[in-house]
């Protein structure tokens, strides 16, 4: 079984890239579809998990950590629960036995014993800034003042959950095998590149 994990800065590309890179391959593709197993299998409303287990969940949460969860950090229980919850159904996936491709979620930690590949995707803020004016939502109109800060914040969001959850540093570029700047590159132009080396060091593990 191969699999790939996708970390990502905010507006870099890596949902595209992990997409692709899934398409290209032949890989099962696994993001949102995670949320919405959690929703089920928590019997909750699939909007109230996105809001909870998305990057903007834990947002004016305050997060330390030392050791284990329970030990300083305050946080609500229930969204313990549920990034609990998200783990279990990331490792049933993996004891499903079949090749696939996962965005975010610290899959590359959850899934260490499967020894993973893991991409960690970066860019220049103004390749950033680009990228996400042209995939905002329709109706959002932010500023690149209002855009930066909530690149920010997101990928603060992202390093505190990992830190939370695993004890590691989020971005560390000793956690990725490959390290991909997206910065003036077009992301269809990139995947099949990233394609090849993941098939090559695939290859180099047998």
């Amino acid at each position: 079984m191969k699999i790939i994990t996708i970390s990502r800065e905010f507006g870099s590309g890596g949902r595209e890239i992990g997409k692709r890179l899934a398409d290209e391959l032949g890989f099962d593709y696994y993001d949102s579809e995670i949320i919405s197993a959690v929703a089920k299998k928590s019997g909750l409303n699939a909007d109230y998990v996105t809001m909870h287990l998305s990057d903007h969940g834990w947002q004016n949460v305050p997060i330390t950590f030392r050791g284990t969860i329970g030990s300083t950090a305050y946080i609500q229980s229930s969204k313990i629960e549920l990034l609990l919850a998200q783990k279990r159904v990331i490792e049933e996936i993996a004891a499903l036995g079949k090749d696939f491709v996962i965005v975010g979620r610290n899959a590359d930690v959850i899934l260490q014993g499967y020894n993973p590949f893991n991409i960690f995707v970066c860019a220049n803020e103004e390749s950033k800034l680009r990228r996400c004016k042209e995939r905002a939502p329709e109706g959002e109109i932010l500023t690149d003042k209002q855009l930066r800060r909530k690149m920010k914040s997101i990928d603060k969001t992202r390093a505190k959950t990992r830190v939370l959850m695993t004890g590691t540093s989020w971005g560390e570029r000793g956690s990725y095998h490959l390290t991909v700047n997206t910065g003036g590159w077009e992301i269809k132009r990139l995947v099949p590149v990233i394609a090849q080396f993941a098939g090559l060091w695939f290859g180099g593990q047998a």
